[in-house]
């Protein structure tokens, strides 16, 4: 499998994982008129489809016992099943994180939902496996906090008027305390004698994802959280083939950031904590397209406008105080 150890290489993976993460919800926005519920399903098919792709290339290249499916074929049920919990925690996270935003906008899901989640994570993917300097990944983490804090400010001030909804809140601290917990299971898969490489994590963790949404994404398809209307198979049957596809690219855009992130957290050099860190920059991605590409802030007013410069500075100086801390010495 493809393992690279050189700090520039890897550092273009996290990068990558970011990108890729803060822009499959694009693709979404490419397919309005389709229920959320049935979109999931097409997103689900595309992280499946992604992890098998990547399995297949880079995770078979070179062969031998590290190779996709031969890992598979080793690796004990504990390191299996670590893969599969952290694919099931984050499908419900994701889940009740559209809701919150959906209920409560995203001034309020985001801060607390992705804010919660960053530092949820960093800090328990640091205890797991400690890597980099301290200093300069905390700090980097509660700049990039400020930067989510400032996009919420500015999504609030551009919908100034609106109530906040007390069930958008609840459901985004659970989202965020989800969203922040999955990664160590996908860690911990990846750690001791039959353990899973990051190719074959991330085809057990799609599996986790497939699995629970069986169950969750069909309930829901009856029993909205944002008061969307009840949807059946037939529709999704009948659905528009382009949204079909534009769904299941979303799905094979997140898998291939998911798979980046992986594969850089296996780096002697980097660890978890930094690799979930500059993955979790993907809500600066989002709000770069919403800001440039949407065209979400056209018809905000001017104090919205002007928290978006002080967003980008804090993110992108954070992010380099996370990307730099495996290189410098406690």
């Amino acid at each position: 499998m493809y393992q690279p150890e050189a700090y520039l290489i890897v550092l273009l993976l996290m990068i990558a994982s970011m990108l890729c993460w803060g822009s499959w919800a694009n693709t979404r926005k490419l397919t309005m008129g389709y229920a959320f519920s049935l979109f999931y399903w097409d997103y689900v098919v595309g992280i499946v489809l992604g992890s098998l792709l990547w399995g297949f290339t880079l995770g078979s290249i070179y062969g031998g016992p590290s190779a996709f499916l031969a890992n598979l074929h080793s690796a004990d049920r504990s390191h299996i099943l670590y893969a599969f919990v952290g694919g099931v925690i984050f499908n419900i996270a994701n889940l009740l994180l559209v809701a919150a935003i959906d209920i409560a906008g995203m001034a309020v899901a985001f801060p607390v939902g992705i804010g919660l989640a960053l530092i949820v994570g960093v800090v328990l993917n640091y205890l797991l496996q400690p890597a980099g300097n301290p200093f300069l990944i905390f700090g980097g983490v509660a700049l990039v906090a400020i930067a989510i804090v400032l996009d919420a400010l500015a999504y609030k001030r551009r919908e100034a008027g609106k109530t906040i909804s007390t069930r958008g809140v609840v459901l985004s601290v659970v989202s965020g305390v989800l969203m922040g917990s999955f990664y160590p299971f996908v860690a911990r898969s990846t750690i001791g004698t039959g353990s899973l490489g990051p190719y074959a994590v991330a085809f057990v963790f799609a599996i986790g994802v497939a699995v629970c949404s069986l169950p969750l994404n069909a309930w829901l398809m009856r029993h909205s959280l944002t008061g969307e209307r009840v949807v059946s198979f037939s529709e999704y049957r009948v659905a528009r083939s382009s949204w079909h596809v534009w769904g299941m690219v979303g799905g094979l855009v997140w898998c291939t950031g998911a798979v980046a992130s992986f594969v850089a957290s296996r780096a002697g050099a980097v660890g978890p904590a930094v690799s979930y860190a500059i993955g979790q920059g993907a809500t600066m991605v989002s709000a770069f397209w919403g800001v440039v590409i949407w065209k979400e802030f056209a018809s905000a007013p001017p104090t919205s406008k002007r928290l978006i410069p002080w967003m980008f500075f804090f993110f992108l100086t954070g992010l380099g105080a996370i990307a730099v801390a495996p290189l410098i010495s406690r």
